[in-house]
Order: C-alpha cells, then structure tokens, then sequence
C-alpha cells in the first residue's frame, strides 16, 4: 500500500493507495494537480493525463464515501463523499484517511506521495 497526501489550499488530507496494478499505476502519475469538480452531488471528479493500468480489477465496484477510484470508461479520477450503486467500470484505487470537507466546492488539488 502507498501513502498520499492532498493537499487543497491550507489543508492536508492523507489517504492510502490498493496495492493492485491500478492503485500503483495511480502513485507513478504523482506528484499531479487536478481541478476537482462536483458530480451529481456523489463524487468529485477530474480527468487524469492518461490511461491507469486496470489489469485484474473487477468488472464493477460499490463505492463508500472516502473511496478513490477510476472509471475506467471515461479514464477520470472520481472521488465519492456519497454511497453510490455498485458500477460496472468503477475501479477502486484507495481511500482517504479521514474527513473529506475540505474537498466540498470546487477545489484546486495536489496529490502527492507522502514523505
């Protein structure tokens, strides 16, 4: 498992990334800045710089809130604060720590691997 940081504006959110093809290839795009926008009032999501490595993931994934994952459809990041459906497509790649408020609005964010 690999640990992050995000950093959005003051505030500093850890999470840890799967040990699976998708999480480590995730942790190899890092350090990242990704504009983080609302969808559907779920999930926060932004467009990654390419395609993640979903070898052996499962066909479809049940977020909780906290969850990071990819849709592998689109090839976006997509960060649920919501419970949602499980979906065929969606690849979990970690989970955050702990609280996730300082992702609520729009938020500017750096992802990077922690020290």
């Amino acid at each position: 498992m690999t640990r992050i940081t995000v950093t959005i504006g003051q505030k500093v959110l850890t999470a840890t990334l799967d040990d699976t093809p998708a999480g480590r290839d995730f942790a190899r795009l890092l350090p990242l800045h990704l504009e983080l926008t609302d969808y559907h009032g779920i999930e926060k999501i932004a467009n990654l710089p390419r395609k993640l490595d979903t070898s052996g993931a499962p066909r479809s994934y049940e977020p909780a809130p906290g969850d990071i994952t990819l849709y592998a459809p689109w090839g976006n990041l997509a960060i649920f604060y919501k419970p949602f459906n499980k979906t065929a497509g969606l690849v979990r790649l970690g989970a955050f720590d702990g609280p996730l408020d300082a992702l609520m609005g729009n938020p500017t964010a750096r992802f990077d691997l922690a020290e």
